[in-house]
């Protein structure tokens, strides 16, 4: 009775696998076919087009997503070592594991499900809680470029704005922060952790392990934002360094912010970059053939090498 109890857990897991699989290279390949501003043969066709730069270029800008996930594996590894060491291995496998199982999920979220599997029952809890303070440090990063690059589009460019939707948004935030602090004693997400504990949780955490989680957000938002600037002048935009900056701040902190559905992520990052380089002059098809490079190379590639883990996993039950 238990080896059949053992064989269907293990024909469950093997099934659950391949869904995850299916749904994520579904996921991929329904976004690369239904496209409507830019299909994927003529994005190809324009990085062909470039010659034989094209292969040096692509090999640099591999080199630099690959730089982006090697510090956000040194993030997540530093934050695990405050209560288990492991391996920059095992923290890679994590890693990207959680990316192809958390790709078709809105905003990502499934991430925090797949790490917390990785490990035994009672530290689920506070995996949960330690990958949303690695969002939250890079939230916290993506913020502070983003509002110098918002006080420079309000500056230099003439956008329209509403001061009363600028007030209704403060009214708006102040009443979060009294329903966060009204609640902040009662169990809301987790059994066991009000917002109380949670931030007693976070307070725990020893500084050196804080600074190096804010630190690696850093130098991993400062290369993918290089990154994006390099793939545009590959495109062809003709914009100049200190104009980009600002812009390509303001993008990251807006889309960081709205909040989107599976189908429409790619296509929402799409429609704020367009919207934010018609500023500067930059053509549409150029900005978009950005943004889905940037997709490929730091999302749908590393979403690959993690599909062999998803296979490999074998589940903690301890």
């Amino acid at each position: 009775m238990i080896a059949v109890h053992h064989k269907a857990k293990q024909y469950l897991l093997a099934t659950a696998k391949v869904l995850v699989l299916a749904v994520t290279f579904g996921y991929i390949f329904f976004k690369l076919k239904n496209n409507d501003s830019l299909g994927f043969i003529e994005f190809t066709s324009g990085i062909f087009s470039k010659g034989s730069i094209a292969i040096y270029s692509l090999l640099f800008f591999g080199f630099l997503a690959t730089a982006n996930w090697y510090f956000e594996i040194l993030k997540w590894q530093s934050l695990v070592s405050t209560f288990e060491q492991i391996s920059f291995k095992t923290a890679l496998k994590q890693s990207l594991a959680s990316l192809t199982v958390s790709l078709a999920t809105p905003n990502r979220i499934g991430e925090y499900g797949a790490k917390a599997f990785f490990f035994e029952n009672r530290k689920r809890k506070k995996i949960l809680l330690l990958n949303f303070f690695s969002g939250a440090a890079q939230m916290l990063v993506t913020t502070f470029f983003g509002v110098f690059g918002l006080l420079y589009l309000l500056r230099n460019f003439n956008i329209p704005y509403s001061v009363t939707m600028l007030c209704y948004f403060g009214i708006g935030a102040i009443l979060l922060l009294a329903i966060g602090f009204y609640f902040k004693e009662k169990e809301l997400f987790l059994k066991g952790f009000s917002i109380a504990k949670t931030i007693q949780f976070f307070q725990s955490i020893p500084f050196q392990i804080k600074f190096k989680a804010v630190l690696f957000s850093v130098f991993r938002y400062v290369t993918f934002s290089g990154m994006f600037y390099g793939l545009l002048l590959f495109f062809g935009g003709n914009i100049n360094f200190p104009e980009t900056i600002p812009l390509i701040f303001a993008m990251y902190f807006l889309v960081s912010i709205l909040p989107t559905l599976f189908i429409f992520d790619v296509v929402i990052r799409g429609g704020v970059a367009v919207w934010l380089f018609s500023f500067a002059g930059v053509p549409e098809l150029i900005v978009l053939s950005t943004v889905l490079a940037m997709w490929l190379l730091n999302f749908v590639m590393p979403s690959l090498l993690g599909s062999f883990f998803v296979l490999t996993y074998q589940p903690t039950t301890k």
